[in-house]
């Protein structure tokens, strides 16, 4: 492409999207690298669009900007955290048509606001969840 030797991946992903890139990073690290910016994508698409709307602040700052973008990032971690504890104890409903009634996230992020608003008893575990680790995958 433009006189430059260029390296062209394509896969299938589970959900049956096909995602094609065209780079001139070697195939291997092109899937590396893309893994990683894959999640960054996913967590800026959840950080502006579906949950927090971050571009209905109006915020341009820099510095401002950072320090928003850090604790929607921490409030994201405490619903994903809190989600996956409280999915453990109660799993989240699937529907006639196979696909959950809501989202990992929002499941997370109900809860803890409902936890938040009336004090409940799970309060203390759920804010204590972000500073704990992830099990292994597998590991119960």
């Amino acid at each position: 492409m433009y006189g430059e030797v260029m390296h062209a991946r394509g896969h299938q992903v589970p959900r049956g999207d096909l995602v094609a890139i065209a780079t001139d990073f070697s195939v291997w690290d092109t899937c590396i690298l893309y893994q990683a910016r894959w999640s960054v994508e996913c967590t800026f698409e959840s950080l502006k669009v579906r949950s927090f709307d971050l571009e209905r602040t109006g915020i341009t700052r820099p510095n401002r900007l950072e320090r928003l973008c850090s604790l929607m990032i921490l409030a994201r971690l405490s619903c994903l955290r809190g989600s996956v504890w409280l999915h453990a104890q109660v799993p989240i409903r699937v529907k006639a048509h196979g696909r959950a009634a809501m989202s990992l996230m929002r499941y997370g992020a109900e809860r803890l606001c409902h936890a938040l608003r009336w004090n409940q008893p799970k309060l203390p575990a759920l804010i204590r969840l972000p500073s704990t680790p992830f099990h292994a995958p597998g590991a119960a």
